[in-house]
């Protein structure tokens, strides 16, 4: 019995390793309004979400009110390395029509206003 739980357990752990999503771990923003963050992705759903797991600004790493808050919002896979959902920037407490494009380590974001018409852009640099 002991040794169908072990092997049920470890397939059960494979089964979720082979189904993580390439853009899960730890990513570095880069710098907007003097301050930049690490931010922890992972699957949520059928989709990847992102907290702020990390603050610095130009003297170090603080204690941000922000961190734990959700900032990827259900970006979901479209099979191709990119992902659509949505952003939130913590510089205006605004949520964004979001997109994400994985390209190796690279990770870049565009949160849009106007249906698209308006959109800012970043590329965040994969920690682990």
């Amino acid at each position: 019995m002991r040794t169908m739980l072990a092997l049920t357990t470890a397939l059960l752990g494979l089964a979720t390793m082979a189904a993580a999503d390439p853009a899960e771990g730890v990513w570095q923003t880069q710098v907007d309004e003097g301050a930049y963050a690490h931010v922890a992705l992972s699957s949520c759903g059928n989709a990847v979400c992102g907290e702020i797991s990390r603050t610095f600004d130009s003297d170090g790493e603080y204690q941000s009110e922000n961190i734990g808050r959700q900032i990827v919002i259900d970006m979901v896979p479209q099979g191709d390395g990119t992902y659509e959902g949505s952003v939130w920037r913590p510089s205006n407490d605004k949520v964004y029509i979001g997109k994400m494009e994985l390209d190796g380590d690279r990770l870049r974001l565009r949160g849009c206003v106007l249906g698209g018409l308006i959109c800012s852009s970043q590329t965040w640099a994969r920690i682990r």
